[in-house]
């Protein structure tokens, strides 16, 4: 009986076991955590992919979303839109600074200290938040009102995540960067871990306080679900690349020059006209300073002229040099992550320079050719009367060949006469004097 009564105990033991652990261990197995990668500077694509990201985790009700980030930075505008997202979110953001290597520097600061946690891998760092100029340079006062704006507003997301505001402070105005460990022991980020596996462990079980509530994250067994965006997202990312919307502008050019050169040829036209709006939509998107793109106008206009204008090369050699300034400032700003490669600008000038200097020359001399075949190319022809020619008839011989000929003076037979203009299968001549060609 008394063994009977202890079997009896085991199972009911067992089964509250069961009761308590295997709904936890059921959900651990359903959820799901979304990933997005964000590498790069930060811009307009990556602030609507981490929306779409976000979106897409709510939507899938995801235990959390995980940023892996790496980033030397980028727009301000695009960074605040990113930390509203994040500020935002029902479901848990946790940034991940990652792999080995990697950065949070500048608006990655911001990014990593707004999330709901923040975690780093060994041998990364974070830091050197100060603002920088976009489109131009900042005079003392200016410098001093955006440090100031800057510093507040990564204090506050500081002190709402209950991170270091003091560290936050220091990153904007010191410009301070520190290394993983030192951002754990001044309480920068919350943890560390060596890659995503070990990092959804890590925060298994931890509560987090969204604008939904509080969450308890189950995402030790959590399925990982990689979000890579849409082709708009894309080819938003695409365009948006300052060498990418600069040579977007320079085949604009390039094709409208053709058009307008060669009525007709329509192809240019349209690549040409599809290239440059393409590019002024990703200038729309990016820190364009207009002095620089001013100075490639001005450029073309210089190798425009070199080829119609007899300077001996100081046209040209005016429009690389306008074309080589304006190329490095049409995005180089001190200390901005947006800017063009020299790989890009080098080549890109060079190229220009020799497209009308030399094959936009050739084909206008080319257009500018007297016809050598056809009717126009008998206009200016000389031949013999082969017979008398007065302003009904006559013949004449050209090239061997003999011509139905009529003249508004008299010819004789063997003078010598040069074409005027033909109609259909006649020419019109004139005698050939001396000077008369």
């Amino acid at each position: 009986m008394r063994q009977k009564i202890n079997v009896i105990g085991y199972f009911t033991m067992l089964l509250l076991l069961a009761a308590v652990f295997f709904p936890a261990y059921a959900a651990g197995q359903g959820a799901k955590v979304f990933v997005l990668e964000i590498r790069g500077a930060i811009g307009p694509a990556a602030a609507e992919f981490l929306k779409s990201g976000i979106n897409k985790a709510a939507d899938a009700r995801a235990e959390a979303l995980v940023i892996e980030l790496d980033t030397p930075g980028g727009l301000d505008t695009s960074m605040r839109s990113m930390v509203r997202d994040i500020l935002g979110s029902g479901v848990p953001v946790v940034v991940f600074v990652s792999p080995a290597g990697a950065r949070a520097a500048s608006a990655g600061v911001f990014i990593t200290m707004a999330a709901h946690i923040a975690a780093m891998s060994p041998g990364t760092n974070i830091g050197a938040a100060h603002p920088v100029a976009v489109g131009g340079t900042m005079d003392k006062t200016m410098s001093e009102k955006a440090g100031n704006d800057a510093a507040a507003y990564l204090q506050s997301i500081a002190e709402q995540r209950g991170r270091n505001a003091v560290w936050a402070e220091e990153a904007v105005r010191k410009s301070v960067s520190i290394t993983e460990t030192e951002a754990l022991n001044k309480k920068v980020v919350d943890l560390l871990s060596s890659d995503l596996r070990t990092l959804l462990a890590d925060i298994d079980g931890k509560t987090v306080k969204t604008v939904s509530g509080e969450r308890r994250l189950s995402t030790a067994r959590a399925e990982v679900v990689r979000h890579e965006g849409g082709l708009r997202l894309k080819l938003l990312a695409f365009i948006t690349d300052p060498n990418v919307a600069y040579m977007l502008m320079l085949l604009g050019f390039y094709g409208l020059f053709f058009e307008l050169s060669n009525p007709g040829a329509i192809l240019p036209g349209v690549v040409g006209g599809i290239s440059l709006i393409l590019a002024f939509y990703a200038f729309q998107t990016l820190p364009v300073n207009y002095a620089g793109f001013m100075l490639i106008l001005l450029a073309v206009g210089l190798f425009i002229l070199e080829v119609k204008v007899i300077s001996h090369g100081l046209l040209a050699i005016g429009g690389v040099v306008a074309m080589t300034i304006g190329s490095l400032m049409l995005f180089e700003t001190p200390g901005s992550v947006i800017r063009l490669s020299l790989w890009v600008v080098l080549p890109s000038v060079a190229a220009t320079a020799l497209f009308f200097i030399v094959v936009v020359r050739l084909v206008i001399r080319a257009a500018r050719r007297q016809p050598t075949t056809g009717a126009e190319g008998l206009i200016g022809v000389e031949g013999v009367a082969h017979t008398d020619i007065n302003k009904d008839e006559g013949m004449v011989s050209l090239h061997g060949e003999l011509w139905s000929a009529y003249a508004d003076e008299r010819i004789l037979l063997g003078e010598r006469v040069v074409v005027g203009s033909v109609t259909g299968l006649r020419l019109k001549v004139r005698r050939l004097t001396e000077g008369n060609t």
